[in-house]
C-alpha cells in the first residue's frame, strides 16, 4: 500500500497528475467562492447552480453536437445564471419564500436535465457524450484541456477576490453599510453570482451535480469554526478544499472501484465534522468546556459571598464555618458544596479547620465582597434607571454578577457616583 501511496505522491503518472491537479483546482477555487456564498446565507442556491448546470451541460452538447469542455461550462453557465434570476423573480414578484423558490427552481431545472440526458442517451449519443457522469462526477475523465480550462477559470475567480476582497466583505457581512458609503451593492452581488454559478459548472465535471453543494459550502462551514476573520477562513477553506481533492483522488488511485467526486466530499465533510467538534473556540467541545468552567466559577462565586454574608451577620470575616452554616444562606446539594470547597481550597481561597470547619482567606475574603459589592451596585441600577421594584432586582443581579468584568463594574460605580447602600438598604462594600 504504502508504495501506491509513494507513487501517487510522485505523480509520475500523467493522468493521476491531471486529474490531481484538476481536483485541487476544484477544491480550492469553489472554496473560496463558497465562503462569500455562505456568508450571505445563500447556501442552497449554491446547489440549485448545481442542478440547473445539467441541462446547460446537453443543451451545449445537443446544439453543438461536441464534447468541448468550454462549450459544455458555458452552456452550464448560462442555465446557472438562468436559474438565479428565476429564483429571483419567483421571490421578488409573489408571496413564495426564497428556500421554496429555491427548491421548485433546483426540481424543475434539474428535472428538465435528467430529460434532456435520457433523449440524448435513446438518440444513442450517450456512449460518445458520457454526459451521464455529470450527475455524479467522473474525474478520471479530465483531460489536460480541461485542466488548463480550469487553470484559466481559477485564476479568474482568485484574481475577482483578491481585486474586490474588500468589497466582497462589506456586501457579505452588511450591504446596508456597503450601500450607505457608495458602494455599488447590486453590481457587487451580481459579480459574487456570477463567481458562484462558474465556480459550480467548472466542478460539476469532477463531483457531479448532486455533490457540487457540498464542495462549495462545507469547507466554508469548516473554516468558520476556527476564525472570525474573514482573509484566515477564505485561505483555511483554501486548503480544506485542496486537501480534500488531492486526498479524494489519491483514494480513487489506491482502489480504482472507488469514485474520486464522492470521495472529496466525504473527506472535506470529515474536516467539518472535526472542526464543528475539536475547534479550540466554536467547537463543541469548546463550548461544552466553557460551559463547565462557566457553571464552576458560579459554583465557587456563589460559596464565597455565601462565607461573605455570614461574615456580615456577626462581622467575623475569617470565622471558620460548617457546611451546614453555607447552605442554609445558599441553598444548594451537599455534593456541589463540597465539589466547590475543594476546589477553593485548592485555589487557596479558603481553608480547612478542624475537619468539616472552613474559613476565608484573605484572597478569598476579596473575591467575595467584590460578588457583593457587584450585585448590589447591580441591584441598584436596576431600581434607578429601569424602574424595577427593589424585590425583583434580585435574580437578575444574582445573574449579572458572575459576568460583569472589572471595567464594567468602574463604569457602574461611576455611573451610580459610587452609592453606599443598596435598594434593600444594605452596606455596599469596596476595597479600601
Amino acid at each position: 500500500m504504502w508504495e501506491q501511496v509513494f507513487e501517487f505522491l510522485s505523480f509520475s503518472d500523467l493522468n493521476v497528475r491531471y486529474v490531481t491537479l484538476g481536483v485541487f483546482l476544484i477544491g480550492v477555487s469553489t472554496a473560496i467562492v463558497g465562503c462569500f456564498t455562505f456568508l450571505k446565507k445563500k447556501a442552497l442556491v449554491g446547489d440549485a447552480i448545481a442542478h440547473a448546470a445539467l441541462p446547460g451541460v446537453c443543451l451545449g452538447f445537443m446544439l453543438f453536437e461536441s464534447k468541448n469542455p468550454l462549450i459544455l461550462l458555458g452552456g452550464a453557465f448560462v442555465t446557472g445564471w438562468i436559474s438565479l434570476i428565476v429564483i429571483d423573480l419567483i421571490t421578488a414578484r409573489t408571496k413564495i419564500k426564497a428556500d421554496t423558490s429555491i427548491g421548485l427552481v433546483l426540481s424543475i431545472f434539474f428535472g428538465f436535465g435528467i430529460m434532456l440526458l435520457t433523449t440524448i442517451q435513446h438518440s444513442g449519443n450517450a456512449a460518445q457524450s458520457g454526459l451521464d457522469k455529470f450527475l455524479f462526477g467522473k474525474a478520471a475523465s479530465i483531460l489536460p484541456e480541461d485542466v488548463y480550462l480550469l487553470a484559466v477559470i481559477s485564476t479568474i475567480l482568485l484574481g475577482t477576490i483578491i481585486l474586490f476582497f474588500k468589497q466582497f466583505a462589506m456586501v457579505a457581512f452588511d450591504p446596508g453599510y456597503a450601500k450607505s458609503i457608495g458602494l455599488p451593492v447590486g453590481l457587487l452581488e451580481v459579480i459574487l453570482s456570477t463567481l458562484t454559478v462558474l465556480a459550480v459548472a467548472t466542478g460539476i465535471q469532477a463531483v457531479g451535480v448532486v455533490l457540487m453543494a457540498a464542495l462549495l459550502i462545507t469547507p466554508a462551514v469548516a473554516a468558520r469554526y476556527w476564525t472570525d476573520r474573514l482573509g484566515l477562513m477564505v485561505l483555511l477553506a483554501a486548503i480544506f478544499g485542496g486537501i480534500s481533492g488531492i486526498m479524494g483522488a489519491m483514494v480513487s488511485f489506491l482502489a480504482p472501484a472507488m469514485p474520486t467526486g464522492p470521495w472529496i466530499v466525504v473527506i472535506v465533510s470529515l474536516f467539518a465534522f472535526a472542526s464543528i467538534l475539536f475547534a479550540p473556540n466554536k467547537g463543541y467541545f469548546a463550548r461544552r468546556l466553557k460551559l463547565v468552567r462557566h457553571k464552576n466559577k458560579v459554583l465557587h462565586e456563589n460559596i464565597l459571598k455565601a462565607f461573605y454574608h455570614l461574615a456580615e451577620a456577626d462581622a467575623s470575616f475569617y470565622q471558620a464555618r460548617t457546611k451546614q452554616e453555607i447552605m442554609r444562606r445558599r441553598p444548594m446539594q451537599e455534593k456541589l458544596l463540597k465539589k466547590g470547597l475543594q476546589a477553593l481550597l485548592r485555589k487557596d481561597l479558603i481553608q480547612n479547620e478542624r475537619g468539616d470547619y472552613w474559613r476565608l482567606t484573605s484572597q478569598g475574603k476579596e473575591i467575595g465582597q467584590r460578588i457583593v459589592r457587584i450585585h448590589r451596585l447591580w441591584e441598584l441600577y436596576l431600581q434607578r434607571f429601569l424602574k424595577m421594584a427593589p424585590d425583583h432586582v434580585h435574580p437578575d443581579a444574582d445573574a449579572m454578577e458572575h459576568i460583569i468584568t472589572p471595567e464594567m463594574e468602574a463604569l457602574l460605580v461611576d455611573e451610580l457616583g459610587r452609592p453606599q447602600r443598596d435598594p434593600h438598604d444594605k452596606d455596599i462594600p469596596y476595597t479600601q
